[in-house]
């Protein structure tokens, strides 16, 4: 008996993060075939001829584009366009930019965005190295800037300026409290006034939230962290329109924050393992903040997984893991938190988080040591405040290891 055809379209498998981890973005027509991107270690590019350059730039002026190929290594590199490529798949966007770090990517942003004599609100839980560039650096140039608490939608409309008004920029999840932004809140106030909108998602990764569909223009993340995932790289990038990126590219052909080529390698190697690391440092952490916050050596613990978490319904309803870090305070002194943080046996004492080592540190005498106790308390920072920015060791051995420190204490 012979099957006849039918006119019935079956439906498309949309490919999961993990697929898309692996071969979003890929270019099958590499070079030699090479399943990983080979590592395009230029500077500057050779033309066969006169009529060689001339089609070159005409294709370029044009805005045709010749994917992978530019005449100087500032401006573009094949390698780093394969990384672009996959990041902006993983987002569900048209395209992305790498940069150096992902301080390189938001001040390269905000600078060939924003022209004198305009504004930005920003969100007080950001980054502070954002900050410090927004509220001292481009104070300089003559952009002012805004700070409202996070959580406040109110005060963060009530401090837009119109007309004048060009950025709202906010964190989700935040450091170190690990607020969540409600993104299609932020979204619809920013259209209302026509300012564009900024989420720095480093902490969500990928994996875990897409500020994009609920109509953020633009994602920030510091690449060094979760997209990495190994502690051997530093980068950024910026996910938005297409338009949008092309201009950022250029600006970034001025600005110089391009990343190598090198690491951008290592980067792409990190991409293909996000699922896959992600799914387990979510796991953990929701098993360590559960762990954590029944203990009656901790006062309380941060995170958006946990019902008690303040923005927990919008973590709920914007993320599908709830990332990797949790945030926690110890019953006790500064003294008393630094002998529990150097009985661990696991974590590293160290900055960043995001890769397959958990690291661990105490705010207070990591990023804030230079300020007094009351100067840390008016920036929110109490002594007793640690950052558990987990790995992907065994869930049961980083338990046993809080168990056995929290006995110092």
């Amino acid at each position: 008996m012979t099957t006849q055809p039918t006119d019935q379209k079956t439906e498309t498998q949309t490919p999961g993060i993990n697929t898309v981890a692996v071969h979003g973005g890929d270019d099958r027509e590499r070079a030699h075939q090479a399943i990983p991107m080979p590592i395009i270690q230029t500077a500057t590019y050779a033309f066969a001829d006169t009529a060689d350059l001339i089609h070159f730039m005409q294709q370029k002026t044009w805005g045709n584009g010749i994917e992978g190929r530019e005449e100087y290594g500032r401006y573009g590199n094949p390698t780093v366009r394969s990384v672009e490529a996959k990041v902006a798949a993983l987002e569900g966007a048209d395209d992305a930019v790498l940069f150096s770090s992902g301080m390189a990517a938001i001040t390269s942003l905000l600078l060939a965005s924003l022209p004198t004599g305009t504004h930005i609100v920003m969100t007080d839980d950001c980054y502070r190295r954002t900050r410090q560039f927004c509220l001292t650096f481009l104070k300089r140039l003559g952009i002012e800037t805004s700070v409202v608490p996070m959580g406040d939608y109110e005060a963060l409309e009530a401090a837009i300026q119109p007309k004048i008004t060009r950025f709202i920029i906010s964190e989700s999840p935040t450091n170190p409290y690990l607020r969540i932004a409600d993104m299609e809140r932020i979204a619809q106030i920013a259209a209302r006034h026509k300012v564009r909108t900024l989420i720095d998602s480093t902490f969500g990764s990928p994996v875990n939230q897409h500020p994009l569909k609920y109509g953020i223009d633009y994602v920030i993340h510091s690449a060094t962290k979760y997209l990495g995932g190994h502690h051997d790289l530093l980068a950024g990038v910026v996910v938005s329109r297409r338009d949008r990126i092309a201009a950022l590219r250029d600006a970034r052909g001025v600005l110089g924050g391009i990343v190598d080529p090198q690491n951008a390698y290592l980067l792409e190697r990190g991409l293909k393992t996000l699922g896959l690391r992600v799914a387990q440092q979510n796991a953990t952490a929701l098993a360590v903040a559960q762990y954590l916050e029944a203990h009656p050596k901790i006062e309380r613990v941060w995170y958006p997984g946990l019902p008690s978490h303040p923005d927990h319904e919008i973590a709920v309803r914007q993320m599908s893991g709830f990332g990797g870090v949790v945030s926690f305070e110890v019953r006790g002194t500064l003294e008393d938190t630094s002998r529990f943080i150097d009985a661990l046996q696991i974590p590293y004492l160290a900055p960043s988080l995001g890769g397959v080592d958990s690291l661990i540190e105490q705010p207070a005498l990591m990023s804030y040591y230079e300020k007094t106790t009351e100067e840390r308390l008016a920036l929110g920072i109490k002594d007793n405040l640690v950052r558990f920015a987990i790995g992907v060791e065994d869930t049961a051995d980083i338990i046993a290891d809080l168990a056995h420190a929290l006995e110092v204490i």
